[in-house]
């Protein structure tokens, strides 16, 4: 006898059934229909191409004790054993799915991201209806960055499996890598609703809130994820991250001492802890605990590799020469390099390799030290020196000069004849004082708009009386520019002929020529500061930034500081009336 349901409905039933590849249900829903309904031609055509292609099957798919192989290798890790095998039974199997999905999960486990996307779009291919091909394919493009590739094919798994809850926890960490944390947070919820001990979508969740600085959130998600795997290192290393922005430093401190019990190795833990270290003024510590950057999964491909040995600090470098190459940003460059003169002192010859566009400034202000643009394409056969140094180790291997000398003198020079050309262009303006203005980065990523201001954010220094403010901004400024004349009739002076991201040289000669500079923390202050230029910084406290270790050099520096919390109101209000009562007896330059 059959249930209450319509013959229509059991059938649309089982066709749900096959989307989900649930054979078995299909067909014993399939077959219940026939029992009252021998003739229907819609369940006799669907079984029998059901029965049909489990027959092939037979035919095309590989014995199971070959599948619980490939299964055993990937228990064990042994991602590499697996890959071979699985290439090789695509060959002997071409239309065995479960075969390619076997080898996507290896090339996955190897981070052959790009491999294994291949082995899932021919999962796809040979089985549209099998939601794991979807989701797996959807995890390996948001790998490789291609995030709407790879919601769309997360999306097409849980069309064909609605309560599929990786999918939703998938799509979620899609969402909160394209920016939209606040999207990715009611996805990470539809998981957690059909997953309740899903410990990972807890974690996720965490970071998607403290994306929104919404901390006390990611904490109650952070504690939760806890709950269920207490001995997670990646939680308390995310949930100290949380902490440190409310201000609770000693906390936040104790989570990645936390993470590293529970996972020695863990490189962003320890180099989390390295900006805790140097905050609290444990400079040699903080330093020893930065070396694990290049462990992290960020920097691990900027890592330089020569047969000659790094130089440890220990060795003398009498008579050696010493390469020395940049691996962050212009500004970490700019930044470490008020240590050559430290270098040079000590050995026979030294070369600096950088980003192309510091060369003429870095070449002028260091006449002893051969500058050059970066070049890796021979790196292993190179014979030109006898030690080699990333920039960002500088400080660790001069500790004591940088204990000793925290407000070193300026120490880069530009170009005179460009000084005077630019000194000439402000008098242009007005009789000044000059105030160069930067307040954003070329990086706007959500993660780092803590260290940025808005523009109308700088109002209390724009509208100081006789003032007048010049641009330094080097990206993205036109608007800004637009929208303060507009709002506040305050003109903010740009000068068209200087480009600012590229020429550097030029930006620092006209830094010269400035009376001072206000910025948040970006290059410019970083320029200035090294040339001499009265500088006033405006720094996010809880930055992992905010430190010895990133800070600008230069002898006229002063940092203000604000909460996470806070608005920039009150920094730049203090940097007003410093400014007013500094300049009140200026004269322009």
């Amino acid at each position: 006898m059959l249930p209450k349901l319509s013959v229509d409905q059991m059938l649309m039933k089982a066709r749900s059934y096959e989307k989900r590849d649930e054979i078995a249900d299909a067909k014993k829903i399939y077959q219940t229909v026939l029992l009252s309904f021998p003739q229907n031609k819609r369940a006799k055509d669907r079984l029998a191409a059901l029965n049909k292609s489990q027959k092939h099957n037979v035919i095309q798919n590989p014995p199971q004790e070959v599948i619980d192989q490939l299964i055993k290798l990937y228990n064990q890790g042994q991602f590499k054993s697996m890959a071979e095998q699985a290439q090789v039974l695509t060959e002997q199997y071409p239309q065995a799915f479960i075969i390619w999905n076997c080898l996507g999960v290896a090339h996955m486990g190897l981070c052959q991201t790009e491999e294994a996307s291949g082995a899932f779009k021919k999962v796809t291919e040979l089985n549209p209806n099998y939601a794991d091909g979807f989701n797996n394919l959807g995890v390996a493009l948001q790998e490789q960055g291609k995030l709407s590739e790879a919601l769309d094919a997360c999306n097409k798994g849980l069309f064909l499996k609605p309560d599929y809850v990786d999918a939703y926890y998938n799509i979620g960490n899609i969402l909160k890598d394209q920016g939209y944390p606040d999207k990715a947070v009611e996805y990470y919820k539809k998981a957690i609703r059909l997953k309740p001990d899903y410990a990972n979508a807890f974690n996720n969740m965490g970071i998607a809130f403290h994306d929104q600085l919404k901390f006390d959130e990611a904490i109650i998600a952070y504690n939760k994820a806890l709950i269920l795997n207490v001995s997670s290192a990646d939680v308390y290393c995310n949930m100290a991250s949380s902490l440190k922005n409310q201000g609770k430093s000693d906390e936040a401190k104790e989570a990645l001492i936390k993470a590293i019990l529970i996972k020695p190795y863990h490189a962003e833990a320890h180099q989390n802890l390295c900006y805790a270290l140097l905050k609290e003024g444990k400079i040699k510590e903080g330093l020893d605990e930065y070396e694990w950057r290049w462990k992290t999964s960020k920097n691990v491909l900027k890592q330089r590799h020569f047969l000659q040995p790094i130089w440890d600090g220990k060795q003398g470098l009498t008579g050696k020469r010493i390469l020395l190459w940049s691996e962050q940003g212009v500004g970490d460059t700019i930044m470490w390099s008020s240590c050559l003169s430290l270098v040079t002192s000590q050995a026979k010859h030294c070369i600096l390799e950088c980003q192309p566009k510091l060369v003429p400034l870095l070449k002028r202000s260091f006449p002893n030290v051969e500058v050059k643009a970066e070049d890796r394409r021979s790196d292993q056969q190179r014979d030109d020196f006898d030690f080699h140094l990333p920039m960002g180790s500088l400080y660790k291997n001069f500790i004591q000069d940088l204990l000793t000398n925290k407000n070193p003198d300026a120490y880069l020079v530009p170009d005179p004849n460009r000084i005077n050309y630019w000194k000439d262009r402000l008098k242009s303006l007005g009789d000044g004082p000059y105030v160069g203005i930067s307040w954003k980065s070329a990086d706007m990523d959500f993660k780092r708009l803590p260290n940025y201001a808005k523009i109308l954010e700088l109002y209390p220094v724009l509208k100081l009386p006789n003032v007048i403010c010049v641009n330094l901004q080097y990206t993205d400024f036109v608007n800004d520019l637009t929208k303060i004349k507009k709002e506040l009739g305050i003109t903010i002076h740009n000068f068209d002929d200087l480009d600012h991201f590229n020429n550097i040289d030029d930006v620092a000669a006209l830094c010269s020529a400035l009376d001072l500079v206000v910025s948040t923390k970006t290059t410019v202050p970083l320029i200035s500061a090294a040339i001499g230029t009265s500088t006033k910084l405006a720094n996010w406290r809880q930055s992992p930034w905010n430190n010895i270790l990133l800070n600008p050099k230069g002898p006229l520096v002063d940092i203000f500081e604000r909460d996470t919390w806070e608005p920039w109101k009150n920094v730049f209000s203090s940097i007003a009336e410093d400014i007013f009562t500094t300049t009140k007896n200026w004269s322009s330059k």
